[in-house]
């Protein structure tokens, strides 16, 4: 008995071996196929905002580490479908990479019928970047103080409370539904063009609330012209840590934060986006590169491969039911 338990022993050693150094060599291999030729990346919107900023910086990252040109391409155009097209057709050899935000992934495959990709068909999705909560706000002559006040409010005031997003079926939008549907709260959706008209408007105070992303309306919460009610991320943020979660406030079900992924294409190899997974981690968690995602108010996600992919499908499932319960259609 002692005999064969140690041969059992001894075969399973064995393979364990086997398999580490089959892994080694796979490892290996990626790093010399991704050291081969240059990168593109593509980010599927104008520069300046927080997918050009995340696109440069992960350029940056995989040069210093491949010893190739890294080079951002700024594909904008058709609410990001000509640069998701771009990767969309690439070669799966690791070296043409999308960074895009949450909505085109999750959103539209719903929202937009023609839509000319398939999300899990076409991208192999290999981490989530980055993050931002959206926050509630109101203008401060609202006289509310809490997610409780403004359910109240709007309540007792029908009809007369309204909240601002960058346009029908944008995350925004669908977080502010996602919110009423939660709470009850009576307040309508006015569509702009872009979270900088909704932004000026409820600073004005032609609309009383917004829902948008930290980033965006930290300096004006901060300067005391709006005042944020919550997040609505599953945890509060470091950088505003006295703001409740709207789960503390007794609104539950209503996590939506805004995040930017990176996604290959689906042909390629699993130990080349094994690699990038593992890059992503190391460049997005680079001093240099902390601090620049603190300016940005964004922090840094671990989800990688199939767990990013998980939450791609859950979100894109819970995105699906609140368009179609609420009956939104693009415009």
């Amino acid at each position: 008995m002692l005999t064969r338990r140690l041969f059992a022993a001894a075969v399973v050693a064995a393979l364990t071996t086997t398999a580490v150094h089959a892994q080694q060599a796979d490892d290996a291999a990626a790093v010399t196929a991704l050291k081969s030729a240059p990168f593109r990346v593509v980010a599927p919107f104008p520069p300046g905002g927080p997918i050009d900023v995340l696109a440069r910086i992960f350029a940056t990252g995989l040069q210093n580490k491949y010893g190739q040109s890294a080079v951002v391409e700024n594909k904008p155009g058709a609410a990001g479908n000509i640069g998701i097209d771009i990767v969309k057709r690439a070669a799966g050899d690791g070296h043409t990479l999308l960074v895009v935000p949450a909505g085109n992934m999750t959103i539209n495959p719903t929202l937009l019928k023609d839509l000319p990709y398939n999300v899990e068909a076409d991208f192999l999705p290999i981490g989530m970047i980055a993050k931002a909560p959206n926050v509630i706000a109101v203008n401060p002559s609202v006289p509310v103080k809490s997610i409780a006040d403004l359910v109240s409010y709007s309540k007792a005031n029908k009809g007369t409370v309204s909240y601002g997003s960058p346009g029908v079926g944008s995350g925004l939008h669908l977080a502010g539904e996602l919110f009423k549907q939660a709470s009850g709260a009576d307040i309508l959706h006015v569509p702009y063009k872009g979270t900088t008209q909704a932004l000026n408007d409820v600073l004005g105070g032609q609309i009383q609330v917004i829902f948008a992303n930290l980033p965006t309306l930290m300096p004006h919460i901060k300067s005391g012209k709006l005042r944020a009610l919550a997040v609505t991320d599953a945890t509060r943020t470091p950088l505003m840590p006295d703001l409740p979660t709207l789960g503390e406030t007794g609104i539950k079900g209503v996590e939506v934060t805004s995040w930017y992924g990176l996604f290959a294409p689906k042909a390629t190899p699993p130990a080349i986006a094994a690699q990038l997974a593992r890059d992503v981690t190391a460049i997005m968690n680079e001093p240099a590169t902390l601090d620049t995602l603190t300016a940005q108010a964004l922090t840094v996600s671990p989800l990688r491969l199939n767990d990013f992919s998980q939450a791609i499908r859950v979100e894109t499932a819970t995105w699906a039911k609140v368009i179609k319960e609420r009956n939104i259609t693009a415009e």
